[in-house]
């Protein structure tokens, strides 16, 4: 099984480990466009009005170009320390042993704009580039760059459970794989009237939390049905089938709902 969760804005700073882009996940087959990628995003982070359009920056924030011109010397960590919000909050990661840690780093790929699809244990520094940013020098979406790169990147991985926004997961579509091995997760709340609604903030939370509690019980999981099976088990409300392709996780107030 394979998690895959988008990145976050919001982002530690600084990092005790240099920072190699050829220790990457694939660096052999991506090196090519990761280079290009960065190559144009030093470019335009060295302008900073062309900085402010490109990345999307506010008065607040226009000086977080600049950390897109110190990769490599800003020092680096895990991805999955270096991003921060309401999903990683809720994972949790420093608060879980070292069992359920290892789980995570063999387990969990995060979705990257400037590096493509990243290992959890994966070193990276601070940046800033979201998926929906336009570098003009690739006179091209970040979308088209990275999903031809990608196709390939999951073909191992017998069971994957997308967690991504609609943007990140245009970076590395799922569709090669079939849709018996993947499935997206739809987050959902039961209201007093027993009716399901969508989430907006309590939506990652519950992703968060459910990636904690995975990790926590280290399943081996490698199908729809074994990870149904497990929810089961563990007393969540989840259900999914392979018309969709997603599965529906009911949760309240962000934290996954007692099976009914």
């Amino acid at each position: 099984m394979r998690i895959l969760l988008p990145p976050s804005e919001t982002k530690r700073l600084g990092g005790r480990h240099s920072f190699s882009q050829a220790e990457l996940f694939r660096a052999q087959q991506c090196g090519a466009t990761r280079d290009e990628v960065r190559a144009a995003l030093e470019r335009v982070s060295g302008d900073e009005e062309g900085a402010t359009k490109a990345l999307k920056l506010g008065v607040k924030n226009r000086d977080e170009r600049l950390r897109n011109l110190e990769l490599d010397t800003s020092g680096a960590m895990p991805a999955i320390e270096r991003y921060t919000g309401v999903l990683f909050d809720a994972l949790a990661v420093a608060e879980l042993p070292v069992a359920a840690r290892a789980w995570i780093d063999a387990h969990v790929h995060v979705q990257s704009a400037l590096f493509g699809l990243l290992r959890a244990s994966d070193l990276i520094p601070g940046y800033r580039l979201s998926a929906s940013s336009r570098l003009p020098e690739l006179g091209k979406p970040l979308a088209k760059l990275w999903a031809a790169e990608h196709r390939e990147s999951l073909l191992g991985a017998d069971y994957v459970l997308d967690l991504r926004s609609k943007d990140y997961a245009a970076l590395a579509p799922l569709s090669v794989l079939g849709a018996e091995r993947t499935d997206y997760l739809d987050v959902v709340a039961r209201g007093s009237d027993g009716e399901v609604r969508a989430l907006n903030h309590f939506n990652k939370a519950a992703k968060g939390d459910l990636v904690h509690r995975l990790a926590l019980a280290a399943p081996q999981i490698a199908s729809r049905d074994e990870l149904l099976a497990w929810a089961a088990i563990e007393g969540l409300e989840m259900s999914g089938s392979a018309a969709d392709e997603t599965v529906r996780l009911v949760t309240d107030q962000g934290k996954p709902a007692a099976s009914r």
